[in-house]
């Protein structure tokens, strides 16, 4: 006699089990994040309840960095930089954007990509906005079975897997937010990677961002 189908409350469960499944091995890799693309973020500093706009230019590939301050007409006496951040050399530099007088650091932090490392622990998927005007994004983070809080979290988009916000704490406090919008694939003009001439005589300590 032949085997008859599951049907009824154990079919449907077998069924949501089986769907769950699936949705768990489809997270279970991360994306793989563009190596070179230029937009824009809003980087808050918890610490100071401060915003900091900006345009970027990511070069992972390079391991390179670009950001150039947006100017705001209500914060007369603040200064606005533009940074060049090279990990291969660990060298910083900082330009005054009015003045280019230009400031030479040494890097303390290693280079840390805008990727989802692999060791990552997935979080959920959910949608971003509302009907008809949404895109799903994966959420992940560095929370690990022995510690009780993540140090990092980031979003990333399912389809493109471009970074929307990363999030990193210490002391179970978050340190700071980076919002990324307006991102383009690749690097328009290479050039904004290499410091300007006044660089050749920079000063050995960082310019302070505000003139009063």
């Amino acid at each position: 006699m032949a085997a008859q189908p599951v049907t009824g409350p154990m079919h449907r469960l077998a069924f949501v089990l089986f769907a769950a499944l699936v949705g768990l091995s489809a997270a279970a890799a991360p994306c793989v994040a563009p190596l070179q693309w230029e937009g824009r973020w809003v980087q808050y500093d918890h610490g100071t309840g401060r915003n900091h706009r900006a345009a970027v230019s990511y070069d992972g590939r390079n391991q390179r960095i670009r950001v150039l301050q947006q100017h705001k007409k209500h914060t007369p006496c603040q200064k606005f930089f533009e940074y060049i951040y090279l990990y291969q050399r660990m060298v910083m530099f900082q330009i005054d954007q009015k003045t280019k007088d230009c400031s030479k650091v040494a890097l303390r932090e290693s280079w840390d990509p805008f990727d989802i490392p692999d060791n990552s622990t997935f979080e959920e998927q959910y949608s971003i906005g509302g009907p008809g005007d949404s895109v799903e994004v994966q959420e992940w983070s560095d929370r690990k079975p022995a510690r009780r809080h993540e140090t990092w979290v980031g979003i990333y988009t399912l389809k493109d897997c471009y970074p929307v916000q990363e999030t990193y704490s210490s002391n179970s406090s978050v340190t700071t937010s980076t919002r990324f919008y307006d991102l383009q694939l690749g690097i328009r003009d290479p050039s904004v990677f290499t410091p300007p001439s006044t660089c050749g005589s920079a000063r050995p300590e960082r310019m302070a961002g505000s003139e009063c």
